[in-house]
C-alpha cells in the first residue's frame, strides 16, 4: 500500500473520514455478507419475470422456427441482429475500463472496473443467446465451431457472419471471463477468510489457494498487465467484426468503411451509459457513495459527451458520403432513412444519441445524479433504435418497389428482447449477493494517496500553499458524499 502524496490539486477518489482498511473491507462485503434488502429484492423478482418472459419467448421460438419473428422476404433481419448488436456494445465499456484505463494507470477506474466487467460479461451472453436462437436448427449450434475431422468433410462457412459472430463473441467472453476472475482472487480470499461453514468451503474452491503474499501478488501484477495488453485490441477488434456484418455487404446504407471505427465509438458511448444506469442504483442501494463518488460520475459523463459527439460526426458523416458518392441507390438509403416510413425512429436516434448528450456540457446536468441516470437510459433507447434504423430502413426497401415490405415486430420479437435485458438483471443482482461489487484491494492501494482524508491531513499541516488548498476544498463542492462543515474550520 502506497503512502506516496498526489497533488492537493487532484478531486479525492475516496471520500468520507475514519476510512480504514478495515472499514472499506466491511463497507464493500456488507451487501455479501448480509441478507439482502427490500430494494434487492423487488429488483430480483422483476427481473426474474423478464428472464421466464424470455425464457417463455425463447422457447416458442425453437419450437415453431424464427417464423414466429416479424421476418418476411424483405427484411430477413430486424429485431434479432438489434438485439445483438446492442448487448455487444454495451459490453465494451467494461474492457475499456478494466484493460485500456489500467494500462494509462488511471486510478479512478478502481472504483468502478469490477461492476463493468461483470456487465460486460452478461452483456455479451446476453449477445450470444441471439445468435443461437437465429439459427433455424439451434440443436446444431456447435456447427459454427470447425469441428474435428471425425466429423467428415464437415467444415464451417467462413463467408457466413454467424461464423465471424461466434468467433468475436467467444473470443470476446473468454478474455474478459479470464480478466474480471483474475482480479476477483484476492477479493474471493478476503470473504473466504471472514466466512465460515460450507460458504468458507464454496470460497476456498473459487480462491484457487490465494496466500496474499509478495510473490503472489507479483504474479497477479503480471498477469493483469499481460491481460489488459490482451483486451485492448478486443476494444477494438469485437465491434469492428460485428460491423463487418453489414460493411461487406453491396446493400446501400450498409456497404461504407466508416462502419468500424463508427460502431466502435457507439459500443462505448452505449456501455458507459449502462454502467451509469446500474452504477447510480448500485451507489445508493449498498451505500456506496465513499467509493463511487461525483469525480467518477462526471468522468464517465466525459466521455459519453466525447463518444456521443464522435457518433454524432458518424452519422453527418454517412449522409455527406452518400450525396458525395453520386449514387442514387445510396443516395435514396439514407434520404428513405430520415423521410420515409420510419422517419420516427430515425429521429429518435437522433435525438437521444446526438441532442441528448450535449447536455452534459452543462456542468449543472453533469453533476445531477437524476439527470445522469436519465439521459444514460436515454442514450440506451438511441442505441437501440441506431441499430435498428441502420438494419430495417436499409432491408425494407431494396431496388425493387414491387418486394418493398415493412417491419412489424410480433409479441416473440418483443418478449425476446424485453425478456433479455430481465435475463442480463437477473445476473448482475445476483452478483452484487455473491461478490463484492467493487475491487477491495484496488480500492485499498489507493487509500494512502488518493482518500479524502489524507488530503486532509496535509492541509491541516499547513505546508501547503493557500491558492491550491482554496481551489481544491472548492472543487470539493460538487461531491454528495463530502461533509463541508469540517473545511469551513479551516
Amino acid at each position: 500500500m502506497s503512502g506516496h502524496n498526489e497533488s492537493i490539486l487532484r478531486e479525492p477518489l475516496i471520500t468520507g473520514q475514519n476510512i480504514t482498511y478495515a472499514k472499506i473491507t466491511d463497507d464493500i462485503l456488507t451487501p455479501v455478507e448480509n441478507k439482502p434488502n427490500r430494494a434487492w429484492w423487488i429488483g430480483f423478482i422483476a427481473s426474474l419475470c423478464g428472464a421466464t418472459l424470455w425464457l417463455v419467448a425463447v422457447s416458442y421460438t425453437f419450437w415453431f422456427g424464427i417464423g414466429a419473428w416479424g421476418l418476411n422476404k424483405t427484411v430477413g433481419w430486424a429485431w434479432d441482429i438489434t438485439g445483438f448488436v446492442w448487448w455487444v456494445g454495451i459490453g465494451h465499456a467494461g474492457t475499456l475500463i478494466s484493460a485500456v484505463l489500467l494500462l494509462f494507470r488511471q486510478n479512478w477506474r478502481n472504483s468502478i472496473n469490477r461492476s463493468a466487467e461483470a456487465m460486460t460479461i452478461f452483456a455479451v451472453i446476453c449477445a450470444a443467446t441471439y445468435v443461437v436462437s437465429h439459427m433455424g436448427r439451434p440443436w446444431l449450434a456447435y456447427w459454427v465451431l470447425p469441428l474435428p475431422n471425425q466429423f467428415g468433410s464437415l467444415w464451417v462457412n467462413f463467408n457466413s457472419p454467424l461464423v465471424w459472430d461466434m468467433f468475436a463473441i467467444s473470443t470476446y467472453f473468454s478474455v474478459s471471463l479470464l480478466f474480471w476472475y483474475t482480479g476477483l482472487l484476492p477479493d474471493i480470499a478476503t470473504i473466504r477468510d471472514r466466512a465460515t461453514g460450507l460458504r468458507r468451503k464454496i470460497y476456498t474452491i473459487f480462491s484457487f489457494g490465494w496466500n496474499g503474499n509478495v510473490k503472489t501478488w507479483q504474479r497477479f501484477e503480471t498477469v493483469s498487465l499481460v491481460l489488459a495488453g490482451i483486451s485492448t485490441p478486443l476494444v477494438l477488434s469485437v465491434h469492428t467484426i460485428v460491423s463487418m456484418d453489414f460493411a461487406t455487404s453491396v446493400i446501400p446504407g450498409w456497404h461504407t468503411t466508416i462502419f468500424p471505427p463508427y460502431f466502435v465509438a457507439g459500443a462505448i458511448f452505449s456501455g458507459f451509459a449502462m454502467v451509469l444506469t446500474l452504477l447510480l442504483i448500485a451507489r445508493k442501494v449498498l451505500g456506496l457513495e465513499n467509493y463511487i463518488t461525483m469525480f467518477h460520475i462526471e468522468s464517465m459523463n466525459k466521455i459519453i459527451i466525447l463518444t456521443g459527439s464522435i457518433v454524432g460526426v458518424a452519422y453527418l458523416t454517412e449522409f455527406f458520403i452518400a450525396w458525395y458518392s453520386g449514387s442514387e441507390y445510396e443516395t435514396y438509403a439514407f434520404v428513405n432513412r430520415s423521410t420515409g416510413p420510419y422517419w420516427w425512429a430515425y429521429w429518435m436516434m437522433m435525438t437521444c444519441n446526438v441532442i441528448s448528450p450535449q447536455l452534459l456540457w452543462f456542468k449543472k446536468i453533469r453533476l445531477s445524479i437524476t439527470a445522469t441516470w436519465i439521459l444514460s437510459i436515454v442514450v440506451n433507447i438511441g442505441m437501440w433504435f441506431e441499430r435498428f434504423v441502420i438494419i430495417v430502413t436499409s432491408l425494407h426497401r431494396d431496388y425493387l418497389p414491387s418486394s418493398w415490405a415493412m417491419f412489424y415486430p410480433t409479441w416473440v420479437d418483443v418478449s425476446v428482447f424485453v425478456g433479455s435485458i430481465g435475463v442480463f438483471f437477473t445476473l448482475f443482482l445476483l452478483f452484487l449477493r455473491v461478490l463484492p461489487s467493487i475491487a477491495i484491494a484496488e480500492v485499498k492501494m489507493i487509500l494512502k494517496s488518493s482518500s479524502e482524508q489524507e488530503k486532509l491531513k496535509q492541509i491541516k499541516s499547513g505546508h501547503l500553499d493557500k491558492a491550491q488548498v482554496k481551489e481544491y476544498v472548492e472543487s470539493l463542492e460538487k461531491f454528495d458524499s463530502v461533509k463541508q462543515e469540517e473545511y469551513a474550520k479551516i
